[in-house]
């Protein structure tokens, strides 16, 4: 058949090396819960979480997992009821999860940095009564307005400096303490006292089609939407991730945790696929890029899941040649498209191998990515994962396949798309439509199945009735050495409908004038493309995993 009329379809199958591993792939588990039960089985003396200096076994977490199962239970918590993870990266974070999942709960991540008009939204939303978070004044004011506004009943609340080393815990209790919240009442519970039980919880039947967990997505268009992911939609997706890191070895890998597990990207390949290998998760509250290195340099993690700002500040980092980041062998890029010159560079401090995936929460979320040990293709979110299927359709007649070539929408179908979005039937039946999410990103497929997306739909640009896709034009500014970070958005103007403007930022001590960037772009660009206006700022804004955000500038422009 000739490219002409080859329609681009594609399914994802295991990698060759994967067929013969007999640990998490393909898992016919019901729950993640009992994946965590076969690794603790197998590693029990193995690291599991590693934090701030201060180490847990698989054998540790698992009973304080037990304990805490019971403790929800005697709290009331329930098959199907929502309780929130108001939570950064720590050890609670860990045992809370698989502790609701146990027990047939929902787990509902939520964001830490949450302003309290987006947690009230959230608790309305899912309806939750419990919500688990730190002792941290920040987060507790948060919590306690929502109590007279919202379902929620009762907080758990989790000591940070009994997660600590000893005496790194006393210091932080110590010299921390105006940061440092003691709630009182009987609405607030004790993390201690919630797993002082000896007890283990009573059974609960959970199946792989049991709500797992409720994951809201980002709300850069509207109200965010609580995802469904069930125990086989993570199951699958975790496999999935397991099958194409073939070269990993079970009971042997450290994956570090810098990206916030409340993000579904993290959730799954750091906490739910570290657990799946056995992996020790070396887990940071947060982003700090002198604590990262510093980390990396002593506990040597072997695997690393980033944003492309993450990798590009490492890049740029005056400081990265005093550390010895050779351990980390393979790493993932996801949220944003990755530039060529920042994954060659990281590759080369490092030695490891960095790859472009992709994936939405509506997917659990990983649908697709470039082989770690095959055909990297520059500019492509690589291939689909084992058993997805990836179709690229008319966008103007969504039921009509595309050839190999030609540009349409991205749908995907697959064992780790979710149930349907909470509570919200219509926008269910706009997403998933014949078996296939439509992920609203516009792309080709080329006669390998490799996948190059464009755009977002709803960042596309119509400029005098042409498309102007703002990705070609950030690829573009991004050639520029000067040029750190950039964002492109359309602006409403009178004459064109609309026209791009470029937010920029540039690396330390360079300089640029307008002028001369656009002189600059003109080998990349068309006429069509070239950015109207140009702003240059000392910082972009940027989504709670380091992703470059578009909302806020939007918010900003219109509001003009």
């Amino acid at each position: 058949m000739s490219r002409k009329g080859k329609k681009a379809s594609h399914i994802g199958t295991y990698p060759e090396a994967s067929l013969a591993r007999d640990d998490a792939v393909q898992s016919d588990n019901q729950s993640l819960y009992q994946n965590l039960e076969q690794v603790v089985a197998r590693f029990p003396d193995r690291s599991c979480v590693e934090f701030l200096g201060r180490s847990y076994s698989y054998a540790d977490i698992f009973d304080q997992i037990q304990s805490v199962a019971a403790g929800l239970q005697r709290q009331g918590v329930g098959k199907g009821d929502c309780v929130v993870l108001f939570l950064p990266n720590c050890p609670y974070f860990v045992i809370c999860y698989y502790a609701l999942l146990k027990i047939g709960a929902v787990v509902v991540n939520s964001n830490p940095l949450y302003a309290p008009e987006e947690l009230e939204y959230q608790l309305n939303d899912c309806g939750a009564k419990l919500l688990i978070t730190l002792d941290v004044k920040e987060l507790c004011e948060k919590v306690e307005k929502q109590f007279s506004q919202t379902p929620l009943e009762k907080v758990v609340i989790c000591r940070l400096a009994q997660a600590m080393p000893m005496l790194k815990g006393t210091l932080f209790s110590l010299l921390q303490f105006h940061k440092i919240s003691h709630p009182s009442g009987p609405e607030f519970i004790e993390f201690t006292d919630l797993a002082e039980s000896t007890d283990g919880a009573y059974p609960v039947d959970v199946s792989r089609k049991d709500k797992a967990v409720l994951q809201y997505t980002g709300g850069t268009t509207g109200k965010p939407k609580g995802a469904i992911l069930s125990h086989g939609n993570v199951i699958a997706n975790t496999s999935q991730v397991v099958a194409w890191f073939s070269d990993a070895v079970p009971g042997e890998e450290r994956i570090l945790g810098v990206l916030p597990m409340f993000h579904v990207f993290a959730m799954t390949t750091v906490l739910n696929m570290g657990v799946a290998l056995g992996a020790e998760l070396i887990l940071l509250p947060r982003f700090k890029l002198g604590q990262m290195l510093k980390t990396i340099d002593r506990l040597k993690p072997t695997l690393m899941m980033g944003v492309p700002t993450l990798y590009g500040a490492v890049n740029n980092s005056p400081i990265v040649g005093r550390y010895d980041l050779s351990s980390i062998k393979y790493c993932i890029s996801g949220g944003a498209p990755l530039p060529l010159d920042t994954k060659i560079q990281f590759e080369t401090f490092t030695g490891c191998t960095l790859v472009e995936g992709y994936g939405l929460s509506e997917a659990s979320p990983v649908c697709a990515c470039n082989p770690v040990g095959g055909q990297n293709k520059e500019g492509s979110i690589g291939l689909p994962l084992p058993e997805t299927c990836f179709e690229i359709r008319d966008i103007e007649a969504p039921h009509a396949l595309l050839d190999i070539g030609e540009m349409g929408e991205l749908c995907v179908s697959g064992p780790q798309v979710m149930q349907g979005y909470w509570n919200n039937d219509e926008a269910t039946g706009r997403a998933i439509k014949g078996g296939y999410l439509h992920t609203g990103d516009v792309g080709y497929m080329d006669d390998e199945g490799y996948v190059f997306l464009l755009d977002r739909l709803k960042d596309l640009i119509i400029c005098n009735g042409y498309n102007v896709y703002p990705r070609n034009i950030e690829e573009a500014i991004n050639r520029h050495p000067s040029v750190e970070e950039v964002t492109v958005i359309g602006i409403a103007e009178a004459e064109h409908g609309e026209i791009p403007k470029a937010f920029i930022k540039l690396r330390e001590g360079a300089s640029i004038e307008s002028e001369e960037l656009l002189e600059f772009l003109k080998e990349y660009l068309s006429p069509m493309e070239m950015p109207r206006e140009i702003e240059f700022r000392s910082e972009l804004p940027k989504t709670m995993i380091g992703k470059l955000s578009k909302k806020e500038l939007r918010e900003e422009t219109s509001s003009m």
